[in-house]
């Protein structure tokens, strides 16, 4: 059987080093906010013949239309994102690029954006309140045996494990921002939503163990029990999370060029999550506790 406790000082190091450089990237090289969060105008446009990217660009660069996005949305369809076009400015575009279908139009003006942005934080912020609030009370049978407060330290474990996986999806893109000038938006606010889920379910799924083979055993060696819970439902858990990543690396590869982003982002964040809930969320529990005299993992 691995000995899980003996190894927590490395597992908290490299989650250490990994937050580190993730907020060193958030730091100096910031997130690309997107159309949503910094407001422009977005055109989805259906050619009769397949465009490059660049011929776009430069068909489109005497109309001073700041940061141009141009991306692929289908065999013969692109996306634009820019700074926000007038009427005047957005018939000017479809002239030039020789009237081509207009699938889409939308402006959004920067209040809009600041408001999104508020959201996007609240929305993050509570869905980590009520998950540290239904942990604790999910499992506050714990506290019968090690004191009242014990359900609120595994609460606070998973919160630790959400904060690991929202700071290393935040310096990933941070990094692809500064190296390749990949932008956030909605999409990157509902991958970072839906990878807290997940990622608090792998948790779920080990502290559940961990309590049932505590209360079947009716011993407080916690170090000898997290040792052995962990390893009856590693395979499990690793199992799963190759599973998902296999899936979302399919949307990535054959999806659309819109949504490749937030599959990138899925598949970093899942991977954060197995890792923080087997490297953060259950070494969190064992901080202060020593194996009972005897034990052996």
């Amino acid at each position: 059987m691995f000995d899980f406790a003996k190894h927590l000082k490395v597992f908290i190091i490299i989650s250490v080093i990994l937050c580190g450089l993730s907020i060193f990237g958030w730091i100096f090289w910031g997130l690309k906010p997107g159309l949503d969060f910094k407001g422009g105008s977005l055109m989805e446009l259906k050619f009769d013949k397949k465009q490059g990217v660049s011929e776009i660009k430069e068909k489109l660069k005497p109309l001073n239309l700041g940061d141009l996005v141009v991306q692929p949305a289908s065999e013969t369809g692109m996306i634009l994102k820019m700074k926000e076009a007038d009427d005047a400015k957005h018939q000017e575009i479809l002239k030039t690029l020789g009237n081509p279908q207009e699938l889409r139009f939308t402006n959004i003006g920067p209040t809009i954006s600041q408001e999104l942005i508020t959201k996007a934080w609240w929305a993050i912020i509570l869905a980590v309140i009520f998950i540290a609030l239904y942990i604790a009370w999910a499992f506050r049978k714990i506290s019968r045996l090690f004191g009242a407060a014990e359900s609120w330290r595994w609460g606070l474990g998973a919160i630790a494990a959400l904060g690991h996986d929202i700071l290393i999806m935040i310096g990933f893109f941070a990094l692809l921002g500064f190296l390749k000038g990949v932008e956030i938006d909605t999409n990157f606010v509902t991958a970072i939503l839906v990878v807290l889920g997940y990622s608090v379910n792998d948790t779920i799924v080990i502290y559940d163990r961990i309590r049932e083979n505590l209360l079947f055993s009716k011993s407080n060696d916690l170090p000898f029990i997290v040792n052995k819970s962990l390893n009856e439902v590693i395979v499990r858990c690793l199992a799963t999370t190759l599973t998902t990543i296999t899936v979302i690396l399919a949307v990535y590869l054959f999806g659309g060029e819109s949504i490749k982003n937030f599959a990138l982002a899925m598949m970093v964040g899942v991977a954060t999550g197995a890792w923080s809930s087997l490297a953060v969320a259950t070494p969190f529990i064992l901080f202060g506790r020593k194996m009972a005299p005897g034990r052996k993992t």
